[in-house]
């Protein structure tokens, strides 16, 4: 009802309602969803449209349930209200299904993705949007120092090489320990993240374990950039 108030369209006149098997009353809750005591009061057609979609909200968390399914929910949502979204949902005890083109917001609230890979085959994986890419395209195989040999070369051309100084000698030496132990943290990483455990931890926590497997992702990147470059130097 556009004419009623805030707090008549989540507690029809009534000061307390139960949430979680708790009784909390009606401002306190509205609050929860960014509602000052006196805007709780004010008529439904007043209302901006950030407004309305947070008392939406207020109204689908204050009805008990164990299952939501949710279709597109960040479409037109404001910033602030995107984020008491994934607030909820990272809260919530339940089940929740959910269809969204918004891969960050998959990032922040989903611990498993499905996904149809064509030919009627869905395939459920740990994790939401990156991860599933990140498994489905892992990190190149580990490869050796042995195997170093195997790496391009740029071609011969008429101009002499340049010669490998000893601080580059002893750099490309110390390059295969360095890039086996940054593929071996990576490796720990994801196995880490393929635990459904691992997003049951705080979204810091999982944000931090993220951040920190990107910077050794580009850390291998840059290692093996610079093993070609200093194997280029070498006379052939």
């Amino acid at each position: 009802d556009r004419e009623s108030s805030v707090i008549d369209n989540i507690a029809d006149g009534r000061q307390f309602i139960e949430i979680d098997n708790q009784q909390r009353h009606v401002i306190s809750y509205l609050q929860d969803f960014l509602f000052a005591p006196d805007r709780c009061r004010s008529p439904v057609s007043t209302l901006s449209g950030g407004e309305r979609n947070r008392l939406l909200l207020a109204k689908l968390f204050s009805k008990p349930s164990n299952l939501l399914v949710l279709d597109e929910p960040t479409n037109d949502l404001d910033i602030d209200t995107l984020d008491l979204l994934e607030e909820l949902l990272a809260d919530y005890t339940g089940t929740v299904l959910l269809v969204s083109h918004d891969r960050s917001f998959l990032d922040s609230v989903a611990t498993s993705t499905l996904v149809f890979e064509g030919d009627g085959r869905v395939n459920e994986y740990v994790g939401g949007y990156t991860d599933w890419l990140r498994q489905r395209n892992p990190v190149k195989p580990k490869q050796s120092a042995a195997d170093k040999d195997t790496l391009r070369k740029p071609e011969k051309s008429g101009a002499r090489p340049a010669r490998l100084g000893y601080k580059d000698q002893r750099e490309l030496d110390l390059l295969p320990g360095q890039i086996e132990t940054l593929e071996a943290e990576i490796e720990t990483f994801h196995s880490h993240m393929s635990d459904p455990a691992f997003y049951q931890l705080t979204g810091d926590a999982i944000a931090d374990a993220r951040k920190q497997l990107s910077g050794k992702e580009s850390e291998l990147r840059a290692a093996y950039r610079r093993w070609e470059q200093l194997e280029s130097k070498k006379p052939a």
